[in-house]
Formats: structure tokens, C-alpha cells, sequence
């Protein structure tokens, strides 16, 4: 719909009142015949009605647009016959006249400028409910696509409430245009949700076509609330499964990677899952948590979801952390046994940490050897496990038992156990479905470590849950290989950090990233210069997110609907968040944040409380981050407040002083430190790779910057290498004691030479 329209008035209208009553009745008549037709054959169902009722005459009902038979759906939903708005042109076809006929029609032409006044005399001087499709078009993905500005317009000078409706199961149909994207067949399930009716208006003061451009962004907000409140997160991460097997087909084949490049199919996975998980049922005990010490492939998802399947908690083991790290975690998640394999000990050179924790008395299940000794039988077990996979334990969990445990990248201090439920993980993916479309035509390439909460979230559980084929790569650091399998498996979804980004960038060929149309960046900040070589050498755009462990892990996201560049978008459906002010901070828009939502973890796992769950308070989660929201809720992320230094009274960010010197020098990595002064309070120190740094360089890019000359450290050390983490953020703790060390060895007495 646009935002001019002519009505069309019936020949039932001038024909008078008798006609009138006929053709009311007749469409009745059909309507109970569509109703039993649905319910026998596509176990129609219709929630929420109380909304509908709740709305008043004069609503303007919303609703996503999937199929060609959405309008004869909402009618045999609804208890009266509202008036469903079409395109003249439309409405003339010969396709469409079967499916308007079982509707109140109200017709409308698009060339027209008395249009949109007749629509707002029909709602506010008739009292007309309306039904729009604000999308203008058949979905082609069946996610959310574009919201013309009509109905929002429609809504703000009628003064009406807009009722927000939900279909799902259409976009499987033989009348949806999803062919060659999803699954379609004759009798999918449908379900016709309405939600609480709102209100909308844009900001005051707005005017023109930013007040028709708020008006679209708030439909698009309500529509979007919609998509994520009616998703499936009341379940177990191993009925999802099965519900993906379901919807996608059990023969889809959508898990690769390059041990072998034999993709498994859905019904290939549960039946690994099922016969191995079997297995280790056997050795552990129910909602026992067992730790996961494998690389990124098929081996180790299998074993995520064969641990699912029998109701034990995953724990995500960060092998690059040593023997020491790992082992901190286990004593903090109480974890007895660990599940590896001898193959990626001896690739890894991982055996002197093995060595490490087994003489600490950790159990190593090997897995290579396991499934050695799995014979007919248990494979026999399996299959009859697989063909009725709801029955398992992992497939009846409640959704707010724990689902898995991640450990903090411990970058500023000791790692934490986090503890997600399966609905914090369910309702992620839901949010970032809601706000981007992921479909079985896409393909994905994920090379990030699946201990990393971006890794298991994004790169592997969403793809995975949304029947999206997807190809784990083992590691992010072979910055050679990366490009070469994005461009053999043509991919168009690439999940990355800025440093795992920049380094594929430099040796990838320019036709590599050729297929690509969604690249995400998270988990640290996405450098200018990182976003320019992307534009400039592939032509293509970068996508900034921002997340947290403890929020499993994504809560701001940019979309190709909605991008700011510099911001890390906006925050996703179903997030609470509040602003607390922080003292001596200039910017006084910014504050810490704090959010609240489904996403977020069930608490932490900490060392001096081992396996004890300390969820956070009344559910709110302090990020620790400094951020600020603009009047389009477009967030930027200020620091870390433990990354704040206060200097002569006022609060220094840490990284913007790390980002002025990223600017200067792009080829070097930086990090930028605080220690005591005793004029100023703190005095900042800037650590970095560049030989021929100096501090007279950097001042006179704060100068023609802008930027104040107190956030310039004074200090510089130049180091051979970064200490980085696994996930390409720099290992801060590592720099501090790297810091400490050189400033020991510079105050330690020398003696003279002889």
C-alpha cells in the first residue's frame, strides 16, 4: 500500500441492503467452510483473539505478508468481516477474484491522490476496521521485508490502534513465492497470532519525510515486536532440532566441513546424536556438566547435540587458554569429565595440557576410541532412538533448564562460568530472525571457535535451527584458507571479528567474497579502516553487532534496513535496557548499561563458589559498557567502564585512545593502559607494535582530529608481539603483566659495566 488509494465501491453496496445481507451471509457460509477445511487439513490455529476484540471497530489491523491466501486466512480467524485493503489493479486479475471473494474488500488505486483520504474516512468517520499488508509485496523469504510508510500515516492521522497479526505456516505453501528458498508443500500448519493492540506517532517537531520515514521505522518496530513475541523459544535446543528437521526436511543436508566435505543431513545428525549420546549417557549422570574440548566441525556439534539429546550441560572449553585456564574452568563449572579427541590432541599439540589436567584428575572421554567400539547394536538402538527422538530426556527439557556453559574471554580479569538456558538461546536466535532474514538459500562460513558465545550462537546454532547449510571451518587464523572456502562454497553469510576480518582481507583474492551478501562483526570494535578495505577492495558492506557472553551473546545489531555506521545498530526485539550515569564522564547522553530480556543468562558460575548459579538481579545484567542511544535507538558503544581512566578528575576512555592510534597506525596493534600519577590521578600508556611510534605523532593526530589532548597517552612502550585471545581481542591482563614486567625491569639497579 502506498500512501494514496481510491475506494472502489461493490455492486453489493449500490445494489442496496437485500444484496448486501446475501452476499454477507454467503461470505459467511464460506468462511465456516475455510475454517473446517483448515483445521482438518493444516491444524489451524488462532491465538490471541482477545486482542482482536480488545481493539475496537475502527482498528487498523497489520499483518506480515507470506502467500497469496493470507487475507482468506485472517478472515476465517476473525469473528466479524473487517475490510481487507487491495490494490485495484490486483483485484481485477482472475487469480486473485477466487480469494477476494471470501472477503469484505476495500479497493484502493495506487495512482490516485483521493485514496488515502477515503481510507481515513472509512476508519475514523465509518468506523471500518481495515486489514493491511504494509509490506506492499509477498515475502520471498518469509521473513519481515520492507514497510512502506501508508499504514503508519493511516494510523497517526486516524488516531486509530494498530493490531499487529502474526502468520506463519503460509510461507510453506503452494501460494507462497518462497520456491527454491524453503520447503513448500500442500498442507503445512498455519497459525494466525494477534498481539496487543498499540499506538503509534512519530516525535514531535518531526516533519516532511522524516516524519513519514519515524512512521514506517514504528510499524517496522511493531511488526518486527511481533515476528520475535510469537516464535518458538518454549522448548528444549534438541526439540528446535527436531522441529528444523520438521519444517526442512529430514534429508537437508545442512552441516559440512573440510575433514571429509560430506555433508550431513538433519536425519544424519540426530541419528549421531542419538547413538553417541546413548553412549554418554552412560557415563554421566542427568544435567551433569561435561566439558567439550574440540574444534570447530561436524565432530563437535554432533557432540553438542548428543549431550542435548540426553539431558547433560555442555561446557565450552577454551582450548587455547592452557592447561591452567581450562583447568580454572572446570574447578568453576564442577566438572569431572571431559570429551575430546586423541586426533585434535596430537594436531593441536595439546598433549602437555592434557597431561596437565588428567594429572589434576579430570576423566578424558576419547571419542575417536568411543565410537570405535559402537557396533550394530547400538547403532540398531540409535535408529530406534531417532524415530522417536521426542521421547528422549533432551527433547522434554523445560526451556529455562541450563542448555550450555561459556566462560568469559577473561580479558580484564578472572573467567566466569556463564550458564544459558535453552530459551536464552532460542530467544536469540529469534531475535536476530526477526530483525534479518536467514533462509535455506543462503550458505554460511564459520570459522569462529564454537567456545566463543558468537561462534555457537551465530556462526552455528542459527544457521543450524534455521535449516541454513553451513560449513565450520577450524580456525579463524589460517588467513589464507578462510577466503579460499568462502569463495569454494560460494557464500553468502561470513561471521567474523575485526581482526579475524582484516587479516582474511589482506590475502583474499577480490573475487572471493564475490557470493557474499551479509558479513557480521562482533565481539570487539569494528575499525574504520577495516570497513573501508571491505567497501573499497570487495565492494561489500559490514554489518556491526554488539553482544555479550551473558546474553547469548547478541542485544544490538545493523541490518541492511537499518545501518548507522560507527553505531553498533539497534537493540533487538525483547530487550529492556537503562542508562546509569557514570561520574566525571564528559558525555553526559552516555551511562553504563544494564539490559533486561529472554536472552539473558541464568547467572554466573564463579571460582570462589564452584558450581554454585548466581543468577543476575531481578534479572537485569550490568554489561560494564559505556554506551550511548540516539533518538533512533541506534547504540554506540563508549568503552568499558573498568576502560575508563579518570585524569585530572574527568573520565578518559581507554579505547577511544586506543582508537586514535589505530587511525594513525592501521598496520599495528595497540593497547593503551592506565597506572598511577600522582599529579593527575592516572596517566595513560600506550602499548603497541609499531617500531617508529612516538608520542609527538600521536598528539598531532589528536590535534587535526579534534580530538582532546587528554585522551593522548604520554607514555609509549613499544612490544615485539600483542598478547591476543582466541577470539582476536587483545589479552589485556597478558598486557598488564607484560607492562609490570617492563616497568620492574626499568627500576631494577644495574650494575655498572666493567
Amino acid at each position: 500500500m502506498t500512501a494514496t488509494a481510491r475506494t472502489a465501491p461493490s455492486a453489493a453496496a449500490a445494489a442496496g441492503p437485500a444484496p448486501r445481507r446475501a452476499g454477507a451471509l454467503l461470505r459467511e457460509a464460506v468462511r465456516a467452510a475455510l475454517r473446517l477445511y483448515l483445521r482438518l487439513f493444516h491444524r489451524f490455529e488462532v491465538r490471541g483473539l482477545e486482542h482482536y476484540r480488545a481493539a475496537g471497530d475502527n482498528a487498523i489491523v497489520v499483518a506480515n505478508h507470506l502467500s497469496l491466501a493470507d487475507g482468506a486466512l485472517i478472515a476465517a480467524a476473525v469473528p466479524d468481516q473487517p475490510s481487507f485493503v487491495v490494490n485495484l489493479f490486483i483485484a481485477r486479475t482472475w487469480w486473485a477474484r477466487p480469494f477476494l471473494a471470501l472477503v469484505r474488500t476495500f479497493e484502493v488505486d495506487p495512482s490516485s491522490p483521493y485514496a488515502f483520504k477515503a481510507m481515513v474516512r472509512a476508519v475514523r468517520d465509518e468506523g471500518r476496521k481495515l486489514v493491511i499488508f504494509p509490506e506492499g509485496r509477498i515475502s520471498r523469504t518469509g521473513a519481515l521485508m520492507k514497510i512502506y510508510e501508508g499504514a503508519g500515516m493511516l494510523a497517526e492521522r486516524t488516531g486509530a490502534p494498530v493490531l499487529p497479526v502474526r502468520l506463519d505456516g503460509p510461507q510453506y505453501s503452494r501460494f507462497a513465492y518462497t520456491e527454491g528458498v524453503l520447503r513448500r508443500r500442500w498442507f503445512p500448519r498455519v497459525t494466525v497470532t494477534f498481539l496487543p493492540p498499540v499506538r503509534i506517532a512519530a516525535p514531535e517537531g518531526v516533519r516532511g519525510r522524516a516524519r513519514r520515514r519515524a512512521l514506517s521505522d514504528a510499524l517496522d518496530t511493531v511488526m518486527t515486536e511481533a515476528a520475535f513475541r510469537t516464535a518458538g523459544t518454549g522448548k528444549s535446543l534438541f526439540a528446535a532440532l527436531l522441529d528444523a528437521r520438521a519444517v526442512h526436511g529430514g534429508r537437508a543436508k545442512v552441516l559440512d566441513d573440510p575433514e571429509d566435505y560430506a555433508p550431513l543431513s538433519f536425519d544424519r545428525i540426530v541419528l549421531a546424536a542419538c547413538v553417541l549420546g546413548r553412549r554418554l549417557a552412560a557415563a554421566t549422570a542427568p544435567g551433569e556438566r561435561v566439558g567439550l574440548m574440540l574444534p570447530n566441525a561436524k565432530g563437535a556439534v554432533v557432540t553438542f547435540l548428543a549431550l542435548q539429546a540426553f539431558g547433560r550441560v555442555p561446557a565450552m572449553l577454551n582450548f587455547s587458554a592452557g592447561a591452567e585456564g581450562m583447568l580454572a574452568a572446570c574447578r568453576t563449572a564442577a566438572i569431572r569429565t571431559v570429551l575430546c579427541s586423541r586426533r585434535f590432541v596430537e594436531r593441536g599439540r595439546l598433549g602437555p595440557a592434557v597431561a596437565r589436567m588428567e594429572e589434576a584428575g579430570l576423566r578424558f572421554v576419547w571419542l575417536d576410541e568411543l565410537r570405535a567400539t559402537i557396533g550394530p547394536g547400538a547403532r540398531l538402538r540409535g535408529l530406534l532412538d531417532a524415530r522417536r527422538a521426542r521421547r528422549l530426556p533432551g527433547a522434554r527439557l523445560a526451556p529455562d533448564a541450563p542448555a550450555v556453559v561459556l566462560f568469559t574471554s577473561g580479558s580484564e580479569g578472572t573467567p566466569k562460568g556463564v550458564v544459558l538456558s535453552h530459551r536464552n538461546i532460542l530467544a536469540n536466535c529469534a531475535q536476530v530472525t526477526a530483525v534479518l532474514d536467514f533462509s535455506p538459500a543462503d550458505r554460511v562460513v564459520n570459522a569462529l571457535p564454537m567456545f566463543h558465545s558468537f561462534g555457537l550462537t551465530g556462526g552455528t546454532l542459527l544457521p543450524l535451527l534455521s535449516g541454513v547449510p553451513s560449513f565450520l571451518y577450524p580456525s579463524p587464523l589460517h588467513y589464507r584458507m578462510v577466503p579460499e572456502v568462502i569463495y569454494d562454497r560460494d557464500a553468502t553469510i561470513v561471521f567474523g571479528t575485526d581482526t579475524f576480518l582484516n587479516g582474511w582481507a589482506r590475502f583474499a583474492h577480490p573475487y572471493d567474497f564475490r557470493a557474499v551478501r551479509l558479513i557480521f562483526a562482533g565481539a570487539e570494535k569494528l575499525r574504520e579502516e577495516t570497513r573501508r578495505l571491505y567497501a573499497d577492495r570487495f565492494g561489500k558492506g559490514i554489518l556491526e553487532g554488539y553482544g555479550t557472553t551473558e546474553t547469548a551473546p547478541v542485544l544490538c545489531v545493523n541490518t541492511p534496513k537499518r545501518n548507522r555506521v560507527g553505531t553498533v545498530g539497534r537493540f533487538l526485539p525483547g530487550i529492556e535496557h537503562r542508562l546509569e550515569p557514570v561520574a566525571g564522564l564528559a558525555d553526559r547522553d552516555a551511562g553504563r548499561l544494564w539490559v533486561r530480556g529472554p536472552n539473558v543468562m541464568l547467572g554466573y558460575l564463579r571460582a570462589e563458589a564452584p558450581g554454585v548459579l548466581q543468577p543476575p538481579p531481578e534479572g537485569w545484567y550490568d554489561t560494564g559498557d559505556i554506551v550511548s542511544v540516539d533518538a533512533e535507538g541506534f547504540v554506540t558503544i563508549r568503552g568499558r567502564a573498568r576502560r575508563f581512566a579518570k585524569i585530572a578528575g574527568e573520565m578518559v576512555s581507554m579505547a577511544a585512545a586506543e582508537a586514535l592510534a589505530g587511525a594513525l597506525w592501521p598496520d599495528a596493534l595497540h593497547a593503551v593502559l592506565a597506572l598511577p600519577d600522582p599529579r593527575k590521578g592516572e596517566r595513560l600508556v600506550l602499548l603497541t607494535t609499531r617500531r617508529d611510534a612516538a608520542i609527538p605523532a600521536l598528539l598531532a593526530a589528536a590535534r587535526e582530529r579534534g580530538v582532546p589532548e587528554l585522551m593522548v597517552p604520554r607514555e609509549l612502550r613499544v612490544v615485539e608481539t600483542m598478547p591476543l585471545l582466541a577470539t582476536g581481542k587483545v589479552d589485556y591482563p597478558a598486557v598488564q603483566r607484560l607492562l609490570a614486567g617492563a616497568a620492574e625491569e626499568a627500576e631494577r639497579p644495574r650494575l655498572p659495566a666493567t
